[in-house]
């Protein structure tokens, strides 16, 4: 079983590096989609929201990056 889960974690590992910021990037997708459907959210509003989310996200992982690689 320890072998399968360590494929299917170098798997995983192949494609996305950092799963925190390929969670937070779905979410982000997601609620911005939902938003511009159900609540009838301009798209031009919708993509500076996805824009700044996104930036807001990378800022947070780099962040997080820097704090474990300077211990």
């Amino acid at each position: 079983m320890n072998v399968l889960r360590l494929v299917a974690r170098e798997f995983f590992g192949m494609f996305v590096d950092d799963g925190s910021l390929a969670l937070l990037a779905l979410v982000l997708v997601a609620a911005v989609t939902a938003a511009v459907k159900l609540l009838a959210l301009p798209p031009l509003l919708g993509g500076a929201l996805l824009l700044v989310g996104c930036l807001a996200i990378l800022l947070q992982s780099v962040r997080r990056a820097a704090r474990t690689s300077s211990r």
